[in-house]
């Protein structure tokens, strides 16, 4: 049929137009994806459920049997040299990680019936879970809790042998056949030597799968003092091979600490080089610390060694050495050896200043006893024990040294310490234009050891005794170049036992001297009499040839066997006794004209005595005997100034 010129066929099959094409997607999902959501829903809370579920009890501890677990772990343990036993329960965990929980542990070495290397406490053990799925026991980490470890009693230790031998094979292969992490907490190190082991001991050892380096801190109580100590860098499988491992360790104590860093290696023994620094508040303390001994340290407070060592076994040697005592500094080379029985110190050291001060106030506090208006108190026992725990070879050089107020130049000394002795030696000093010279030699004696002997010996020539006297704060009496040499010993238990046996000789003379603040020619002028004014002026002045005296000692006492003064017109005769054990003098001189003079002038007498910090000068009648004259009022009330035997100002330095 056609209408308007329009043909009409048949269709064929009827299609349905869709309608709304153009509307949204999301309008047209709705119907669909609405009819499938609930079962969708269910089985996405089914699965979710699930994986909460069993997450939840992946990380909860599942109880295990302990010799089933044990005889595992022993497995992974074998290769190291060791087993593992356990009495308690035993729990593992899966996540994050496949975790062995062990309580009431017991490792001994592999071989049966070995004796116990560690016991009791807690083990942790994380492992690898690739290895685990085939039946491995690949130990990530370890974590021991409240355990005692039975340490090496020494390299040879047979019950540590096959351990060591096996773990040392196992890490020299290199690789990461390791634990990466191996952590001590609240642990005992059981030592038996004399001090001992460490206790509430905590470690953290890392040593990751990317690096080769390993990592270690530890914090401890070694003999009361807890302790800390860190090692950075150290490649154990390079250390373990020969090879040469960087390392670096610091180290603290309650009265030091210490830092170094450099190489190590173990071929043909350990070995250790580098740069490093210790540092003491308390020498004594921390040799005690060491469980050790070193000489002369009861005198040492603080210290700072600094320098380039290399070590191999028990010596150690610095081929520089910065070594700072309080705020003396000094430079040079030693060596130290710490033996088993004692320690050995040698050292080569100089400085451009040195303080010699807190040096002899220690010897004085030792030697010098207590004392009251001068006088020694009480038994201040003298022992060398202390003083000699270690040797020491110590070689000291100085361009310029002080003792107080007084000023040494080129100083060159030596200090040496044996078991039960004890040297030193002064081989030069410069003081006010003299060289000195001595030495002094301590010596343990008795059939106890508790006596000390005492040498002493010295010599000093051209010495300016007038401005060594400035130097001390007195004044100047005497000028002229002084010279003398004494030798003296000494034995006793304490120091007022030493002082009480001096014996020797000592001697001093000076030549063309002359006495300043006094005119003894116009004292005998005036028949003992001194001019108006004249001792508040010092203004007069006694010019001599030679003064000299000569003194020998008995039991503490010095015998004053040649006193004598030589001047142009007149000539000096003294007498008498020093006491060091009173600390006192009591003698006569005596004045008279110069053979060939002015006979017309009579001679005078004048008596002297008193303590060394307050000596007298009284006339007296001539030809007495000092010990039995009679006291007679004094016409020349004279004061010796206590320079004459010991400055004010030097009873600091000196007992």
């Amino acid at each position: 049929m056609h209408d308007g010129g329009v043909s009409l066929k048949h269709p064929g099959p009827l299609v349905v137009p869709r309608r709304d094409f153009a509307a949204p997607r999301a309008a047209r999902d709705v119907p669909a994806r609405s009819a499938m959501s609930p079962r969708r829903l269910l089985l996405a809370v089914g699965f979710a459920s699930l994986a909460v579920l069993g997450t939840g009890l992946a990380t909860l501890p599942w109880p295990v049997g302990t010799p089933t677990a044990a005889a595992f772990v022993s497995r992974g343990l074998r290769d190291f040299g060791f087993a593992l036993t356990a009495e308690g329960a035993t729990t593992m965990t899966l996540l994050p990680l496949p975790r062995l929980s062990f309580t009431r542990t017991r490792i001994t070495a592999a071989q049966a019936g070995s004796p116990a290397l560690i016991e009791g406490g807690s083990l942790d053990l994380d492992l690898n879970p690739l290895a685990l799925l085939s039946g491995q026991a690949d130990l990530g980490s370890l974590a021991l809790g409240g355990a005692t470890i039975h340490m090496p009693e020494g390299a040879d230790d047979p019950r540590w042998a096959e351990p060591v031998r096996r773990t040392a094979a196992r890490l020299g292969q290199g690789g990461t056949n390791h634990p990466r992490r191996i952590t001590l907490a609240g642990a005992t190190l059981d030592a038996a030597s004399p001090g001992g082991g460490a206790q509430a001991v905590d470690l953290t050892l890392a040593w990751p799968l990317w690096s080769a380096g390993l990592d270690a801190a530890a914090s401890f109580t070694w003999r009361g003092a807890r302790t800390s100590v860190a090692l950075i860098g150290l490649r154990a499988n390079d250390l373990l091979s020969g090879a040469a491992s960087p390392f670096r360790l610091d180290a603290a104590w309650p009265t030091g600490n210490l830092a170094a860093e450099g190489s190590a290696r173990t071929a043909g023994g350990l070995a250790i080089q580098g740069q490093g620094r210790i540092e003491t508040r308390s020498l004594s303390e921390t040799m005690a610390w060491i469980g050790s001994d070193v000489a002369l340290a009861p005198f040492i407070r603080t210290l700072a060694l600094d320098g380039r060592f290399e070590a191999a076994g028990r010596t150690m040697a610095f081929s520089s050495l910065r070594a700072t005592f309080g705020e003396d500094v000094l430079e040079g080379a030693g060596s130290v050896s710490l033996g088993e029985a004692r320690t050995a110190v040698q050292a080569t050291l100089a400085s451009d200043s040195l303080n010699l001060a807190p040096l002899l106030g220690g010897l004085m506090q030792i030697f010098g006893g207590s004392t009251v208006d001068g006088a020694p108190q009480g038994a201040q026992a003298i022992a060398l024990g202390p003083l000699t725990g270690g040797d020491l070879d110590l070689r000291i050089s100085a361009a310029e040294s002080r003792i107080g107020p007084v000023l040494l130049n080129d100083l060159a000394a030596s200090v040496l310490v044996r078991l039960g002795a004890v040297e030193v030696a002064l081989n030069r000093a410069e003081l006010q234009g003299a060289t000195l010279k001595g030495r002094v030699a301590l010596s343990a004696t008795g059939a106890d050891g508790a006596e000390t002997e005492v040498k002493a010996q010295g010599a000093f020539d051209r010495l300016d005794l007038g401005a060594l006297l400035l130097d001390l704060g007195e004044s100047r009496w005497v000028h002229g170049g002084t010279q003398g040499q004494f030798a003296l010993e000494s034995t006793g238990r304490d120091a007022a036992d030493l002082t009480a046996h001096v014996a020797g000789r000592a001697a001093f003379a000076i030549d063309g001297g002359v006495l300043a603040g006094i005119d003894l020619a116009d004292v005998l002028h005036r028949n003992g009499a001194v001019a108006p004014g004249a001792l508040a002026r010092r203004n007069g002045r006694t010019p001599f040839e030679r003064a000299a005296i000569t003194l020998k000692f008995a039991d503490g006492i010095g015998e004053i066997g040649e006193g004598t003064l030589k001047a142009a017109n007149l000539t000096g005769i003294l007498r008498g006794q020093v006491s060091l054990p009173a600390r006192s003098v009591r003698a006569r001189a005596e004045l008279g004209p110069k053979a060939g003079g002015d006979n017309a002038r009579a001679s005078l007498a004048f008596d002297i005595d008193g303590p060394w910090a307050g000596i007298r000068v009284r006339t007296g009648q001539k030809g007495a005997d000092p010990d039995q004259r009679e006291d007679a009022p004094s016409s020349l009330p004279l004061h010796v100034p206590t320079s004459v035997v010991i400055p004010g100002s030097a009873r600091a330095y000196a007992p």
